[in-house]
């Protein structure tokens, strides 16, 4: 299952990556199609250099220390330790919200940051199990492999955004070797932003059940999640 997962993800990414040549090749043709490669190594760069700073800092999570949350600092230690990775950084996100998430482009620049909200309603074992589930993404490198499949999609839906204008407005509306013709501009900036999000929300699918199977795995007990599920899902209908 998790050989198959990382190969799913694998052939999505690719698929992504061509979709974003594609349109490029499509606006611009054969040099529409070079600017667009350099296009996403320059923002798959951002992605892995940048993505944990910038979620971090919009979800305005605070670090804290083992002396500031001794309970969810040990949960996340021995976890780690389990995971065989190094003691990731702890936050916090203040707010009601019950929501955990992780971050970071590699093992030692990784986070792990819970809300105020989801350590008030989970009790200790439920809340192992959803820090195993985080640490399983920092593990199976999934913050990295989700930053660049949601920067991709990102690119491609602003240029099917241009496309739009470009239709409305009449501009690249015949054929030539440089790029597409007015049809295929509209074509592109229907479908497109459409099929990227799909590949997208493709992939993170299958990293979140690696996860869960991941974070089951370094337990060796899955019901902590289980019930943590539950009472997330409880929480966010009542939110």
């Amino acid at each position: 299952m998790a050989i198959g997962n990382q190969i799913r993800t694998v052939f999505l990414l690719g698929l992504l990556t061509a979709l974003l040549l594609w349109v490029g090749k499509l606006i611009g043709g054969t040099q529409g199609l070079f600017f667009g490669l350099i296009f996403a190594i320059i923002m798959n760069f951002g992605a892995y250099w940048f993505s944990d700073k910038l979620v971090l800092a919009v979800y305005r999570a605070k670090p804290v220390t083992e002396k500031q949350q001794p309970k969810l600092y040990k949960i996340v230690k021995e976890i780690a330790q389990e995971a065989s990775i190094p003691m990731p950084k702890v936050y916090i996100v203040p707010g009601p919200i019950a929501n955990a998430f992780a971050t970071g482009r590699n093992y030692k620049h990784a986070a792990v940051a819970a809300t105020e909200g989801i350590l008030n309603l989970l009790n200790e074992h439920e809340l192992k199990g959803v820090i195993a589930h985080e640490i399983s993404h920092i593990k199976n490198r999934d913050t990295l492999i989700q930053a660049v499949a949601a920067t991709i999609a990102g690119v491609i839906s602003y240029i099917a955004m241009l496309a739009r204008w470009s239709a409305l407005f009449g501009v690249g509306g015949r054929d030539n070797e440089k790029g597409g013709s007015g049809l295929e501009l509209l074509v592109l900036a229907v479908l497109t932003p459409i099929l990227a999000t799909l590949i997208q929300l493709a992939i993170s699918r299958s990293r979140e059940f690696l996860a869960d199977a991941s974070g089951a795995k370094i337990l060796k007990d899955g019901k902590g999640l289980a019930s943590a599920l539950e009472k997330l899902e409880s929480a966010s209908k009542q939110i």
